[in-house]
């Protein structure tokens, strides 16, 4: 019998469990991304500044080419509502934050500008910084995936998220792991393509993993079908050791989702979970269920070793089981 694929990387339900160091240095990794991108506000701020400091009343900072951006982010607009607003509408906001805010602040107006603008431009960043976890997890998995095939010696192509092309991967690609909606390869006549946060229909949710047995051509009409999935799983990438627990009812939930659905379709795709946080009781849980047959597969994020085994499983599981 062949052993169970989790044996690979993990001999306890201790291997599991997130390490102090490991959860240390996730919140580093959280903190540099947040400066780095706090730097770019920063300097766009000064931009602002620099310009508005030319005039002398509020008024006239209409009359500054390149700065109306700003002036609307300082309105209080996020980029998204911009998609959406006239040019009427935009003028009545940079209008508003003229009359009801700069004259009002007098002499000191470009001051109010920027703290308006950073306001706005901050809230935003810390929106996006709470989805950053998720990011840089969504890297580092990709990361391992498209290792395990290089050393593998298999060429494989990623779509781009925007155009939804599949261009051939190169080692120069450095943006693979940063934007890649998916990947593909072929192994030993066997067709896989991993996307990435797929609504799958047999499931109704959202998927943050899915292995099909499809070529990208046959993925717009084979994914409607029970049989073209191979894996299902979740990735979560909170490391703040209070969330831990509240993720991984949500995966479970989700995985419990997805065994229903395609056992009704006589279907029964492996599962498995990959988390950042796993405290010792959760480590518990996801143990007991790879040992029933719940999870054919789990891992801990911040241990390279199993994160590479559960990248290479998924590689080449599928197509050594056939």
């Amino acid at each position: 019998m062949t052993p169970a694929p989790y044996l690979a990387h993990l001999q306890s339900l201790d291997d599991l469990v997130t390490t102090y160091e490991a959860i240390r240095a996730g919140f580093l990794a959280l903190a540099l991304e947040k400066n780095r991108k706090a730097s770019r506000l920063v300097g766009e701020a000064r931009a602002l500044q620099a310009a508005a400091l030319a005039v002398g009343k509020p008024g006239d900072l209409r009359d500054i080419g390149g700065i109306r951006i700003g002036l609307l982010t300082a309105s209080g607009l996020s980029d998204k509502s911009l998609n959406h607003l006239s040019e009427e509408d935009k003028e009545t906001a940079i209008d508003g934050l003229i009359k009801e805010y700069l004259e009002p602040a007098g002499e000191r107006f470009v001051e109010e500008l920027v703290f308006r603008f950073l306001l706005v431009r901050g809230d935003s960043l810390g929106g996006s910084m709470r989805n950053m976890a998720g990011t840089i997890a969504h890297r580092k998995f990709v990361r391992a995936v498209v290792s395990a095939l290089s050393i593998a010696g298999v060429s494989f192509r990623w779509q781009h998220p925007r155009t939804r092309t599949w261009l051939a991967a190169s080692e120069n690609d450095v943006e693979i792991e940063e934007i890649a909606r998916g990947l593909t390869w072929q192994l030993k006549g066997h067709n896989r393509t991993l996307l990435f946060n797929l609504t799958a229909p047999i499931v109704k949710n959202n998927v943050d993993i899915c292995l099909l047995n499809l070529a990208p051509t046959e993925i717009s009409s084979g994914y409607r079908k029970p049989e073209s999935y191979l894996a299902l799983g979740e990735l979560k990438g909170g490391i703040d050791p209070a969330g831990a627990d509240e993720h991984w009812k949500t995966a479970r939930s989700a995985l419990e989702r997805i065994r229903a659905s395609l056992t009704a379709e006589d279907a029964s795709p492996a599962t498995f979970f990959i988390g950042a946080a796993i405290e010792r009781r959760m480590a518990g849980e996801i143990w007991e269920q790879l040992q029933n047959g719940h999870l054919s597969n789990a891992a801990n994020l911040n241990n390279e070793m199993q994160l590479a085994s559960i990248a290479q499983w998924l590689c080449g599981w599928c197509y050594l089981q056939e």
